[in-house]
């Protein structure tokens, strides 16, 4: 029987995913950072401007465009001594045939993704 993916590789999911918007968009990566809790997962330039992108993960029936507003307003001010801005990414993942189940490895998946957001 396939198994579920785990937190680990959901978010890995998520940040190819944001990922490959954020390329398309045109920013150019100079951080990347894929570890579970550690923020932010991209740190990005466009038009000379630095960007901090915030990558999270969620699965039904958590809505994926809700984002915890402490953890971001800790991420906007770290990213203000940067002269950052800030975004959140909220990767909705869920099983391809019923989004309501998890992702199974090798199989399917749907999305709710609608880019990123500033915060």
């Amino acid at each position: 029987m396939s198994e579920p993916l785990t937190k680990q590789e959901l978010h890995y999911l998520a940040m190819n995913i944001v990922g490959k918007d954020l390329e398309e968009q045109g920013f150019e990566f100079l951080g990347v950072n894929s570890e579970l809790k550690k923020d932010p997962q991209f740190v990005a330039l466009k038009n000379k401007d630095l960007h901090f992108v915030i990558v999270r993960a969620t699965s039904y029936p958590q809505d994926a465009h809700v984002y915890d507003p402490v953890l971001m307003e800790t991420i906007k001010a770290h990213a203000a001594k940067f002269e950052a801005k800030t975004y959140y990414a909220g990767v909705g993942l869920g099983h391809g045939s019923d989004y309501a189940k998890p992702v199974i490895k090798d199989e399917d998946y749907t999305l709710v993704y609608k880019g990123i957001q500033e915060v």
